[in-house]
């Protein structure tokens, strides 16, 4: 391409850039994006009512550009109960921060069931990320992955999201405050940090019940042998739950670390406490994976209109958990009442608030939003779906 003076595309009289043999600008209307816009066109009605998408989609179902999904690559066993699953996503995926989640979505019994799973990889050239999934009692979309996942295997995925992420200045030392599974959005921060700034100081405090529950607790000891990680760990089976009052001990100087904690609800419960009260809740990031729920309800029924299917419903359990396990497919989100995925309508009826207690109410014809994944069965209420 030949260039004025100022960079600006040089021009012949007519107005029109110039071209030449080894010119590769082509403007827009040219003969070659015609063409291609008259051959899309006599394939499209070879393949109406598809779109040639659609048989690329079929090819590589990577490739698609309407639908965001992953190749599984790998999958290796942590603990026990807790496998790494190493993902291709698709050509859309637009990356992802240290510390966010994605949510995998797979096909159980004909119905889509969808998890958000935090991204635990470290800095990597192939493109690829890992998700790391603990087994849950009862969890249908943990279990399936543990039970039948296969290298190989096409999953359905949607862009990274969370703020559990780094400060984009980061001028503190870090502590990492985890238990069970919630080192895994922790992991994911830890092995970008001390790969990016090997001089930072980092502790890292993990709770698990017994030594080999620990996930990562090789790479972890490794990390602490060779001085770029304080590894601090605590057998919650031996030594019971941590205590807020005991970081002045085990780690003497929390106040002045941006700390970052997951893990149960109630340990985050205490921790925000604990730091409200010492005056440093803005040093504080938390994540959680489900909220913290006050005692239940009586629970009630759930009449979901336009599929005509009635269910019992217990008051300890959210209307999506329940509506799922019958089988009704339904919107879904994060899961702990933030994203706002899983609002419905309900027409008439009670449901109560898992998290505070409240009970909200419709009378016929209302059509009241509700959130699902928090909310319980209050007596009998229509939901519209």
């Amino acid at each position: 391409m030949r260039t004025d003076d100022t960079g600006a595309l040089a021009r012949q009289p007519s107005g029109k850039p110039v071209r030449n043999s080894g010119d590769r600008f082509r403007p827009q209307g040219t003969e070659a994006s015609k063409w291609k816009q008259r051959a899309f066109s006599v394939v499209k009605g070879f393949t109406t009512p598809l779109l040639p998408e659609d048989f690329i989609d079929l090819v590589d179902p990577l490739k698609t550009s309407t639908i965001l999904r992953g190749r599984v690559q790998q999958i290796v066993r942590e603990t026990e109960d807790a496998i790494t699953v190493v993902i291709q996503p698709g050509r859309t995926w637009k990356g992802h921060k240290p510390g966010q989640y994605t949510r995998i979505g797979v096909d159980i019994n004909g119905i889509r069931l969808w998890r958000a799973y935090s991204i635990t990889s470290g800095p990597r050239t192939d493109g690829l990320i890992a998700v790391t999934v603990k087994a849950l009692t009862g969890g249908a979309v943990s279990t399936y992955l543990h039970e039948h996942l296969r290298e190989g295997q096409i999953v359905q995925m949607e862009q990274a999201e969370g703020d559990f992420v780094l400060p984009d200045n980061l001028d503190k030392p870090v502590l990492l405050l985890t238990g069970g599974s919630g080192i895994t959005p922790a992991m994911g921060i830890l092995r970008h940090t001390v790969g990016a700034q090997q001089d930072l100081d980092v502790v890292m405090l993990h709770s698990a019940p017994r030594p080999e529950d620990v996930i990562f607790a090789t790479e972890l000891h490794d990390l602490a042998q060779q001085g770029r990680l304080t590894l601090l760990e605590r057998h919650t089976d031996t030594h019971g739950m941590l205590d807020p009052v005991e970081l002045d001990s085990l780690v003497p100087d929390w106040r002045e670390r941006q700390t970052f904690a997951c893990g149960p609800a109630g340990m985050l419960e205490m921790l925000e406490e604990h730091w409200e009260r010492e005056g440093r809740r803005d040093q504080l990031i938390v994540e959680q994976f489900r909220p913290k729920l006050v005692e239940p309800g009586e629970g009630g029924t759930v009449h979901f209109t336009e599929i005509d299917k009635e269910l019992e419903c217990d008051g300890a359990r959210p209307i999506l958990d329940i509506g799922e396990e019958a089988g009704v497919l339904m919107p879904s989100g994060c899961r702990m009442g933030i994203c706002y995925g899983c609002v419905l309508p309900m027409r008439e009826g009670a449901v109560r608030d898992l998290r505070t207690g409240e009970v909200t109410q419709a009378l016929e014809g209302d059509n009241v939003l509700v959130q699902t994944c928090i909310s319980a069965a209050a007596g009998k209420c229509e939901i519209v779906l």
